[in-house]
């Protein structure tokens, strides 16, 4: 049969004009004339062609237009290493296969984390609802089906692409072959098997016929993903595709550079996120496992159990590779993220090597991980998650058990009912996680105690800004490797604030039927609240929270060929970036959304005296915030950032209220605004501030005048 396959292939097909305007803001359009099929491969049952794209945008290479102010630095790549941005080539495969037949599916269930696919079924009208839901997996049938332990008929068979370095295809392997532990427990022997693409083959890895991990050029979006094709009919996976950065090949492992921008202490690459649509496999591990390791190794090579391109140092890197492939390869098997994992283990439990080395750092390799870092002086766990965690096991028995077909629905949710029962099988996915409200279900946390896990982080951080405050440069050595390293500590006390701040208004939600005792919706108890708005106000409030010599401050210096001009100011601020880092603190705290929820937490708590109320929440972040009104000290410059951050975003709320903010809340901030004021009128008759500090309680009192007096300004809808 001959096909004609220019006008089918020949156009926008995947329509990577949208994504290159929705993710780059680059207006290309696809130009056929430029286009062109460069190869067919065929076989008896598929055919895959490679097609090297064309889009053009003439308009590419103007420079923006011009603004009133800097132009803010946006986390969206630029296909920056484009000769020409005006001409963009994407290499296209496409392939074409013969469905097999169906096999017999497997209905999904909400309290397991898989994959699925959505089919309609008007059949039967007494179920609920003509949907139903089918897990993603491969077809996997034993050879003999009356042994405990037997080959499959068709092992699952990944290609590592000869595109990946000899020197990583170790680490890789390693990874995905780990989870022949998990099908070996449910009766399969080698049910995955590892292959290498042959140097002289003549085919590609990323054709329909073979699921691969291949290696890919990340410059500034070192993402990793793991996607699937599957059969709509039944949820097989037919093929498969992971994709790592070489990131990883980088000597020194750096993954930011220097051109921080004050936006990215706060994770930018949500944005990046909601640009593609939200989709789970989008997975940005790569991105955060490789910033990850970069404060890993800062703060190891400066303690100096790590030196620079050492053995040791690899081992590092090879056991954050195997990681994050044992992660993806995950993905394609069909299992979702679960960041409740991370909770599975007593906090002490990490330090111990023995434990770590047998049951992994956390309940999955499905979670997001940070490196495991020891405090200064105690004994030292695993760095990375080097196996499967119970969950894992759990996961793959639910989709891959061979089960009779006559009692396959109640063994199927006996499964799933075990984990109400098993602390170890904890699971929440993307939903519970984007959407902010239980902190145990976040990404980069460890331990039973997420505070005292956060605590231990704050404290990690400082610690690297110590050693690189008391380090000396060897002669010739560039001074831009302090800053590089400090922002790496900045940014994981960025990350851990945020942590911190989920717990503030935050609700514990499970995935339990009914019959499990364990009720889906529970407020955070009031003292952990109390003890997370502690925990801020000592490490990130405080008016020691950020206090440097100026002799360190001084060489923050800059990487000159890196650099982009003129976007990049040489001179290091460290006011902005704690100004960034403090005013995203202290914005989560003052949402809506907080406010209502501790408004409407009142009602759910036993004990309605205890609950922890907004009016609380206010207190403490004025005492914290505004210290110095009442030791009469100066307020240096960070202190007055934030303190007049506070003052603008209370007089906000007060003059301009969202349609969303609660009455109540913009009640009680008009009693805040109102004792605020009044410390201030006090503190203008003390003598120890400086002429700036005064001016600035000057200014912050008349902005709580202003707003106090002033009418309400109504927002339209």
């Amino acid at each position: 049969m001959l096909v004609e396959l220019n006008a089918l292939l020949l156009t926008d097909l995947p329509a990577a004009s949208y994504f290159a305007y929705g993710v780059h803001q680059r207006g290309y359009v696809f130009d056929a004339r430029n286009s062109s099929i460069e190869r067919v491969y065929a076989t008896d049952d598929s055919v895959s062609a490679r097609v090297q794209a064309h889009y053009a945008n003439p308009k590419a290479s103007l420079p923006p237009a011009p603004t009133a102010g800097p132009t803010p630095p946006s986390p969206y790549p630029a296909f920056d290493t484009l000769p020409d941005r005006r001409s963009l080539f994407l290499g296209l495969q496409y392939s074409f296969t013969r469905l097999p037949e169906p096999m017999p599916p497997r209905v999904a269930d909400p309290r397991v984390g898989h994959f699925v696919d959505e089919v309609w079924d008007f059949t039967d009208d007494r179920n609920r609802t003509p949907r139903q839901y089918l897990v993603q997996r491969w077809r996997l049938e034993k050879k003999d089906p009356t042994a405990a332990l037997s080959e499959p008929v068709k092992p699952i068979v990944y290609w590592i692409d000869r595109n990946v370095p000899e020197k990583y295809r170790g680490a890789v392997r390693d990874g995905i072959l780990e989870w022949n532990k998990a099908f070996e427990k449910i009766g399969f022997k080698d049910a995955i098997r590892v292959e290498i693409q042959p140097e002289s083959a003549d085919w590609s890895t990323a054709d329909a016929r073979h699921a691969a991990v291949r290696w890919f050029a990340g410059t500034d979006t070192p993402f990793a993903i793991g996607p699937v094709s599957t059969d709509p009919r039944t949820g097989e996976i037919l093929d498969a595709a992971v994709a790592i950065p070489d990131s990883w090949a980088r000597g020194d492992r750096r993954l930011v550079r220097e051109d921080l921008n004050t936006a990215s202490l706060w994770p930018a690459f949500d944005a990046y996120k909601t640009a593609l649509g939200y989709d789970p496999r989008a997975c940005t591990l790569a991105t955060d496992a490789l910033a990850e390791a970069q404060f890993g190794l800062d703060l190891l090579q400066e303690r100096g159990d790590i030196a620079p391109d050492s053995p040791e140092a690899d081992a590092f890197v090879l056991a954050s590779l195997k990681e994050v492939t044992m992660h993806e390869i995950g993905h394609t098997l069909g299992l979702r993220h679960n960041f409740r994992a991370s909770t599975v283990y007593p906090l002490d439990k990490l330090s111990d090597a023995e434990f770590t080395r047998a049951n992994g750092l956390a309940g999955s390799v499905m979670d997001y991980q940070p490196v495991n870092l020891a405090l200064s002086g105690e004994a030292q766990g695993e760095y990375h998650q080097s196996t499967l965690g119970p969950y894992d096991y759990w996961a793959i028995e639910y989709a891959y058990k061979p089960l009779d077909p006559a009692g396959e629905k109640q063994e199927l949710a006996r499964i799933a009912a075990r984990g109400a029962t098993d602390p170890l099988l904890a699971f929440s996915s993307d939903q519970e996680s984007m959407a902010g409200l239980d902190p145990a279900a976040s990404q980069f946390d460890f331990g039973d105690d997420p505070l005292a896990y956060l605590d231990r982080r704050f404290r990690l951080s400082r610690e690297l800004w110590a050693r690189l405050e008391a380090k000396q440069l060897e002669p010739g050595q560039p001074y831009d490797v302090l800053r590089r390293s400090f922002d790496s500590g900045l940014r994981q006390t960025a990350r851990a604030t945020q942590l911190v701040t989920k717990h503030v208004a935050g609700i514990s939600y499970v995935r339990d039927f009914a019959g499990t005792g364990r009720n889906p919706l529970t407020p955070v108890s009031p003292d952990k609240q109390r003890a997370a708005l502690k925990l801020l106000s000592d490490a990130v409030f405080s008016a020691d929270s950020f206090r440097f010599s100026p002799e360190f401050l001084q060489r923050m210096g800059i990487d000159y060929l890196q650099v982009d001009w003129p976007n990049v100011n040489p001179d290091f601020s460290l006011t902005a970036r704690v100004q960034s880092l403090q005013a995203g603190a202290l914005g989560l705290l003052l949402s809506d959304t907080v406010a209502a929820r501790l408004l409407e937490s009142e009602g759910k708590v036993n004990g309605n005296a205890q609950a922890f109320r907004l009016e609380e929440l206010h207190a403490a972040l004025h005492a914290a915030i505004w210290s110095e009104l009442r030791t009469g000290q100066d307020i240096p410059l960070i202190r007055r950032n934030l303190q007049r951050e506070h003052a603008n975003r209370v007089a906000t709320a007060l003059l301009r209220p969202s349609a969303t903010m609660p009455a109540d809340a913009r009640a009680l901030l008009r009693v805040e605004a109102t004792a605020l004021r009044a410390e201030l009128v006090a503190a203008q008759r003390k003598p120890g501030y400086s002429k700036v500090a005064q001016a600035h309680l000057a200014q912050a009192l008349a902005t709580l005048d202003e707003a106090l007096k002033a009418p309400v300004v109504r927002q339209a809808i």
